[in-house]
């Protein structure tokens, strides 16, 4: 899934930082991914500690860690799949007011994958509602599904607005696609909570860090993610068709020092990493004042390329890539 501040390719200078810290063999740590987002970097590291704990505040993101993160046994998953790909396609909510010749006609999906995005929605539900599926089976369906429908969304990858055209990959048919994940004999922990106040409520060795660096609310970047996984009716608001959506203090300019601070003085391991880049709300040196207060400190960075949701011309920040700050401190 293309997202905003995914971390896929900083993977190996991630782990590089970690052990010079931590120590070549981190196997019995707890590791705690506290905006997990799309659960890249806790997918990652599921087969190199003890224990992941996996949170995140908006639902979509819970629906792919409670799967690549909850999940850790074998799923017999075949003979559903193919069910659900044969399902036909139906005039759902999906359609009717995200996608082409639907009612609000809001184009983030042909008319064929609208209808089908549908169909299967429905489908899983179903199932749960008859206890035919498990919860671990529940949500690799869930998750199957959104990775597959985000492959065909008419979007610049992001899904604050949909392009006025079809684009090539969006007149593909949808094909449904097994989210797999690591295999392990663990107990992970996967929650939907405000991250301020889950810190409290858990511990462990090390905890990564990764907020929102700027002013653009995930729950608006995301919201047809959400919707496809509550799958609750609501009336779209405006153009985008918005729901009600999660603001995070992390993407406030006057909230979000006093919320990191918070969030670091009551944070129970004993180190931590904060990914933050050249460009996000907090400088460089505030972060660094704040963290000091708490600890030993430390600072690798390196370089990666911006990522674009729109034309070069059309953004604010011209620069083809950004620095990425990863702040340690050891407690």
């Amino acid at each position: 899934m293309n997202y905003i501040g995914s971390k896929q390719s900083l993977l190996p200078f991630l782990e590089k930082t970690i052990l010079n810290v931590c120590g070549n063999d981190i196997s019995e740590f707890v590791f705690c991914d506290l905006f997990a987002g799309t659960g890249t970097v806790g997918h990652y590291f599921k087969l190199k500690v003890k224990q992941v704990i996996s949170n995140d505040l908006e639902f979509y993101s819970f629906v792919l860690n409670r799967n690549y993160i909850g999940n850790s046994r074998a799923i017999d998953s075949f003979k559903l799949l193919e069910q659900l790909r044969g399902v036909k396609g139906v005039e759902g909510f999906i359609f009717q007011n995200y996608a082409e010749g639907g009612a609000a006609n809001r184009l983030y999906f042909s008319a064929e994958n609208g209808k089908k995005i549908d169909a299967i929605r429905q489908q899983i539900e179903a199932w749960k509602t008859a206890e035919k599926i498990s919860d671990d089976v529940y949500f690799f369906l869930l998750a199957s599904l959104l990775e597959s429908a985000d492959k065909v969304a008419n979007t610049a990858s992001v899904y604050g607005a949909y392009l006025k055209k079809l684009k090539t990959s969006a007149q593909k048919t949808l094909e449904l696609k097994p989210a797999e994940f690591a295999e392990t004999n663990q107990d992970n922990l996967v929650f939907q909570q405000d991250a301020n106040s889950l810190i409290k409520e858990i511990s462990g060795d090390i905890l990564y860090l990764d907020p929102p660096y700027n002013a653009r609310q995930y729950g608006a970047n995301y919201h047809l993610l959400n919707t496809i996984a509550h799958y609750k009716p609501f009336t779209p608001k405006g153009k985008t068709g918005l729901p009600e959506y999660n603001k995070s203090d992390y993407s406030s300019k006057p909230k979000v020092a006093e919320a990191f601070e918070e969030l670091i003085k009551n944070a129970g391991f004993k180190y931590i990493f904060l990914s933050y880049n050249n460009e996000g709300l907090l400088p460089p040196e505030q972060l660094r004042e704040i963290l000091e207060r708490y600890g030993r400190y430390d600072l690798a960075t390196t370089k990666y390329n911006r990522f674009k949701a729109d034309k070069t011309e059309n953004r604010n920040h011209k620069a083809s890539s950004v620095v990425e700050y990863l702040h340690v401190l050891t407690k």
